[in-house]
């Protein structure tokens, strides 16, 4: 049974030593470029909103799971190519550096998507 993580410290805390720094760049990356996005847990992994989701992601044996959502997905697909990838997911292979610059797209066009909507 999986443990049940109640804060992303936690969920860091409790992955391989060889991982743990790249969820604190990861998570870096997205709190510099949402710092108003609230930080919680959801389904078991690191979940940010901000008028609704933004976007997750997971530590995995082989890959990072970057998930923002089906939109991000769609606004990214040719940026993504080069990653394995579905409708609501990238995987970031742990032997490759983390594109940063592509997390941070990602996290600016789920804030912009959320805030317009919230606008209409």
């Amino acid at each position: 049974m999986k443990a049940a993580f109640e804060n992303v410290d936690q969920y860091i805390a409790m992955q391989t030593e060889a991982v743990k720094p790249l969820l604190v760049s990861i998570r870096k990356t997205i709190k510099e470029t949402a710092p108003e996005a609230e930080e919680s847990i959801s389904y078991q992994m690191p979940a940010y909103k901000l008028n609704g989701p933004l976007v997750y992601f997971a530590a995995y044996k082989n890959h990072i799971g970057f998930y923002p959502t089906g939109s991000g997905i769609k606004a990214f697909q040719k940026e993504i190519e080069s990653y394995k990838n579905s409708k609501g997911a990238v995987q970031f292979p742990l032997n490759q550096p983390i594109p940063h610059h592509l997390i941070r797209k990602m996290v600016l066009y789920k804030v912009d998507e959320n805030l317009n909507r919230i606008k209409k």
